[in-house]
């Protein structure tokens, strides 16, 4: 399976080429959002609860979509370190690996966040679940296991070090993040009464572990939606443009639990954070915003619409784990015809790049 690791014999040394993917600039603003677990019937069942009618989520309406396949180099059914390395540097991986080139020499592979960055742009991770968790540590930390939750903070605030982390706080101290250099906030009032305009590496560490489900209240810890916000708000300070990953990460969590209530709740919420995204970047034509899914979790299927405000009559057929089926991708904004009506999750590096995947140097 030649593509598994895309021919890591021609990803020798640092490979820079550009021009064989779109014939346009990579866009100077990137907002890449990624539904944990959520695939279309997840996406169906959401928009049946929150608008009575499937199709109306706000990113359903982006005008390119399409569907993604998700297989990992060492399994047909990914883990979300292996998807989620895919997405951010181009390259499968085995499950489990965070961004390392595995199968292969296990050099570092450059992610999107890491590009961006050395373009000059600022750059974020946002997260429902704890900020070291394998799909945010996929664009930010490069590990052989993402288990290595200390070596992930350590890539985080030493070597990839985004301005912007957001996300449960499990793994990731206080004392830690502000010898780094951020401004910490713990709580929803600390986040939105802070001066966007003023800070430049700001880490939200949310409760104890991974955010609280939706459908059980968060208390007094912000919302995906809210946190997505203040984020666009720092990041937008850069005019150099920024990269931004969003991730649903309770998406996946509710559909290992079979649980129809809050993996709707937290699919509605991951659309309104989507929202926030389109509402900044209305009139512009400079900015892309991506919405996919690493995976599926679940194997949900939508029997019956209920209508608003009520629960679709479903049936879980994937016995609380990941499936391989294919998962939907949606765009919106700067060089969005780009995107492959069946794509694999490797092409998402260089649709948002436009350069070839990249092995960091061994020197």
């Amino acid at each position: 399976m030649n593509r598994k690791i895309l021919s890591l014999g021609l990803l020798a040394i640092l490979i820079v080429s550009s021009g064989a993917g779109c014939s346009v600039a990579a866009p100077k603003n990137v907002m890449l959002f990624i539904g944990d677990g959520m695939g279309f019937e997840q996406v169906k069942a959401a928009g049946m609860y929150a608008n009575g009618t499937p199709g109306t989520l706000c990113f359903e309406s982006f005008p390119y979509e399409g569907e993604v396949t998700t297989y990992s180099a060492s399994d047909p059914v990914t883990d979300s370190a292996a998807a989620g390395t895919a997405i951010a540097t181009g390259v499968k991986v085995n499950n489990r690996v965070i961004s390392l080139a595995t199968p292969g020499d296990g050099r570092e592979l450059v992610t999107m966040l890491e590009h961006f960055q050395s373009k000059g742009k600022m750059v974020g991770l946002v997260s429902t679940a704890h900020i070291t968790h394998a799909t945010p540590a996929a664009f930010g930390a490069h590990e052989p296991s993402r288990n290595k939750y200390a070596n992930i903070v350590a890539d985080y605030l030493n070597q990839s070090k985004p301005n912007v982390l957001f996300g449960g706080a499990k793994y990731m101290t206080a004392s830690a993040a502000k010898a780094a250099g951020y401004t910490v906030v713990t709580d929803r009032p600390s986040l939105l009464e802070k001066n966007t305009d003023s800070v430049t590496y700001i880490s939200g560490q949310f409760g104890d572990s991974h955010l609280p489900y939706e459908y059980d209240g968060l208390g007094a810890l912000p919302h995906l939606s809210e946190m997505t916000d203040v984020a666009i708000s720092v990041l937008d300070n850069d005019p150099d443009g920024f990269f931004l990953m969003v991730e649903g990460g309770r998406i996946d969590h509710a559909g290992h639990a079979s649980n129809t209530a809050r993996n709707v709740s937290e699919t509605v919420e991951f659309a309104k954070a989507v929202q926030k995204a389109v509402d900044w970047a209305k009139g512009r034509d400079d900015t892309l915003i991506i919405v996919t899914a690493d995976h599926e979790t679940g194997g949900l299927k939508v029997l019956k619409n209920n209508g608003k405000g009520t629960l679709p009559t479903v049936n879980w057929t994937g016995s609380g784990k990941h499936t391989n089926v294919n998962v939907p991708v949606y765009a919106w904004g700067a060089n969005a015809e780009g995107l492959k009506p069946v794509m694999n999750n490797t092409d998402f590096f260089m649709f948002v790049t436009d350069i070839s995947p990249v092995l960091r140097s061994s020197d």
